[in-house]
């Protein structure tokens, strides 16, 4: 990667051309087969508003075959004279009749010709319609339509040339997601040799699935993308190649000596974990190529998990742009206390974290801001390093988060808009929580400026993000009356992207020359690098989506494997079916969901939970819509919490290393050592048990906050 980074091709360093073009490219693909149609049918409308009967003008007309000027008295001449020796040839005319109805004859010719006279004449006035207009027009209508028709069966494919591209990315600049950094020799062995072991195991998986489905080939059974085999034996077999050549040639100098065995297991990627784990679990019972068909199961639900990369993209671009620090000076004037600015952004937060599809997305894109800006308002580094990670938890029940439309897509019990509608009660209830708890914690009295003076301050620090008010009403406005598609869960990861790429744009090249200089040195002040124009921010954003693509991606999909394991090893049986209490079926439900949420990815797990824990909970009498909520809380507390702790991870990554080491306290209350731990556990418990047991408790409360709603959307899952 070192000497790929040296090497600079049109100023652009190989690893860019072969890892950030292409994953812009598959984006930029997915972006329009997800707008496609709507594009398509905005172009049809358009034509048959400018051009009656554009149905007729846009298909290519083949003239008429028949004559428009014929002899019908010599054809029905012609026609009785074939009749009537066709008759003298058959015996048994004279019994059936041969007498020859030449009225009849002659209106069935006059019919015959004047529909050959319509058919002329429709043709002719199309024709005499299709000016050079229509000709462009139709032509740029026919191709999106192709297009759309033609790339829209190969988003498997792009899903796994997304995978294997930013995987290899991610493996070349050792950014897997792991339990801590290498840091020592031992370390980098250790780490990469197990990642050759569990590519190889993937390599072998996706080879014997090959010859599995060329044996049901030949047996004459019907095989489904067939062709992705080949590309997922040569992605792993380059992930292979490419731990080979880091064991052969590591990067000594930015490797300290030494390290301690126990220490380099928790470099390990949490992917090849995984991944030993299922692969081993599939090999002793026989079914060498499990992992391969989980992968599969992963590319039935590639219109997601594409989107999940859109959603990655979008963060990595907010990142690249100072809204998050501008945000922050607006709190700035009021000095309120740590505590209290740390519940300010939770609030704040939580709607990016929404918008930006899945916790640890919002961790990497803001979680340095907001750790430094807490440090700087003088909260304790572990409250700081708590609320980092929060920040990427409770935006996960609002409009438009990713998790809750895959869950809407895999069940038909409940729907987008009533997971949404009791989110927004649970978030607000999470969010009065950790004001408590917070309050509770403290170590200084709660402070805010006075009213008369904050906020005339705040109000002029509002006045810079104006504009990126302006851009985001500009591009939700054109989308809602342009195409005719307005910003909902289903078309955020469309229509965000957009507005992201308007506001780089309006930073890089709009903003004045002397205010850009002023933001430059700003953000250098905060220890950053400020991109020097729009394209090195998108080429920058493009590069770090790349290696959270593939850090992330991979994750989920060995969790989908473990989630396999799971299944066939019969792991989830042991769980009752038959409860004499609903009460004990629901604490039982919970405490798996969370065991499940504290090992795996929430998306991985969530096809694991549909599948086996909801039926289980529905036939235990519990509301669909209640296990769900349920199940999200969980699956955010698993986030928070160790052994993997997610969220932790990601904080880690983008605060540094170092700094979290010294955020470690030896002395004082247990709570104050393990603050960061303790106070997001904390609260996701405490509103785990209350939104677990408590509706059950109490019907009213149970109505209010799990209504049913008749609103019913349809999601496409590929």
């Amino acid at each position: 990667m070192e000497a790929s980074s040296r090497l600079r091709i049109a100023n652009r360093s190989i690893g860019e051309w072969i890892s950030t073009l292409p994953t812009v490219v598959i984006l930029l693909i997915t972006i329009f087969l997800a707008s496609g149609e709507i594009i398509h049918s905005q172009l049809l409308k358009f034509g048959e508003s400018n051009w009656d009967e554009y149905f007729l003008l846009r298909a290519t007309q083949n003239a008429p075959t028949c004559e428009r000027e014929r002899d019908l008295e010599a054809e029905l001449a012609r026609t009785i004279a074939e009749r009537e020796a066709s008759a003298s040839d058959d015996p048994l005319a004279a019994l059936l009749g041969s007498e020859i109805d030449e009225d009849a004859i002659r209106r069935s010719l006059e019919r015959s010709q004047q529909v050959c006279l319509d058919r002329w004449e429709r043709y002719e006035r199309v024709e005499s319609r299709i000016t050079p207009g229509v000709v462009a027009y139709r032509t740029v209508e026919t191709s999106v339509a192709m297009a759309v028709t033609e790339l829209g069966g190969y988003k498997r494919l792009l899903l796994c040339l997304l995978l294997l591209i930013c995987a290899a990315t991610a493996t070349m600049t050792r950014h897997h997601i792991g339990l801590r950094p290498i840091r020592t020799r031992r370390d980098h062995y250790v780490s990469v040799s197990v990642q050759l072991i569990a590519n190889l195991m993937l390599m072998s998986s996706a080879i014997v699935y090959r010859q599995r489905e060329l044996a049901a080939i030949a047996d004459g059974i019907q095989v489904n993308h067939f062709y992705l085999h080949i590309f997922w034996i040569v992605g792993f077999a380059l992930l292979a190649l490419i731990n080979v050549s880091q064991l052969l040639r590591p990067p000594a100098d930015r490797m300290d000596p030494g390290g301690s065995w126990g220490k380099a297991v928790l470099t390990i990627p949490l992917y090849s974990f995984m991944c030993l784990s299922a692969g081993t679990q599939f090999m002793f019972s026989g079914y060498y190529h499990g992992m391969s068909v989980y992968l599969g199961m992963m590319m039935e639900l590639s219109t997601l998990f594409l989107n999940l990369g859109l959603y990655i993209w979008i963060g990595m671009m907010l990142k690249q742009t100072r809204m998050a620090q501008l945000v922050f000076n607006v709190f700035r004037p009021w000095h309120m206390s740590p505590e209290l600015l740390c519940f300010v952004v939770l609030l704040v937060t939580a709607l990016p974290t929404a918008y930006t599809g899945a916790s640890g997305i919002f961790v990497i894109a803001a979680g340095a801001v907001i750790y430094s800006e807490l440090m700087r308002a003088g909260a304790r580094p572990q409250m700081a390093l708590a609320t980092t990670a929060m920040s990427g938890s409770m935006g996960v029940l609002l409009r438009p988060c990713l998790l809750v439309v895959i869950i809407a897509a895999l069940n038909n019990a409940v729907t987008t808009a009533e997971l949404f509608s009791s989110g927004l009660k649970v978030f607000f209830l999470t969010l009065t929580l950790f004001f408590l708890f917070s309050q509770f914690a403290r170590q200084e009295p709660a402070r805010v400026a006075p009213f008369r003076e904050a906020l005339p301050k705040s109000i002029r620090l509002l006045v810079p993000l104006i504009p990126y008010v302006i851009i985001l009403m500009l591009v939700v406005l054109f989308f809602r009356y342009a195409l005719d598609r307005g910003l909902d869960e289903f078309s955020a990861p469309i229509i965000l992207p957009v507005v992201m790429l308007a506001i780089l744009f309006y930073e890089y090249v709009l903003l004045g020359k002397d205010k850009r200089a002023a933001n430059a040195r700003e953000v250098e002040a905060e220890g950053h690098v400020r991109p020097k124009g729009f394209e090195h921010a998108l080429r920058t954003a493009t590069s770090d989506t790349t290696v959270h693509i593939g850090a992330l991606l991979m994750l989920m999909a060995l969790s989908v494997s473990v989630g396999g394991i799971v299944e066939r090893g019969g792991l989830m049986e042991a769980i009752p079916t038959d409860f004499s209490s609903i009460w004990f079926a629901m604490a039982m439900i919970t405490a798996v969901l969370v065991l499940t949420g504290m090992f795996m990815d929430p998306m991985g797990a969530v096809l694991l939970v549909n599948a086996i824990i909801a039926p289980i909970a529905v036939s235990a009498g519990i509301d669909p819509l209640h296990f769900w909520i349920v199940a999200l809380v969980s699956f955010e507390l698993g986030y928070v919490t160790p052994p993997v702790a997610l969220n932790h991870l990601l904080t880690r990554q983008v605060v540094g290393d170092d700094e979290v080491e010294r955020a470690k306290l030896s002395t004082g209350s247990f709570w104050s050592r393990y603050e960061k731990f303790l106070l997001p556990i904390s609260v996701l418990f405490t509103a785990l048990l209350i939104i677990s047991f408590l509706p059950l408790a109490f019907d009213g409360m149970h109505d209010w906050l799990f209504q049913k709603l008749d609103v019913r959307q349809v999601i496409p899952l590929d």
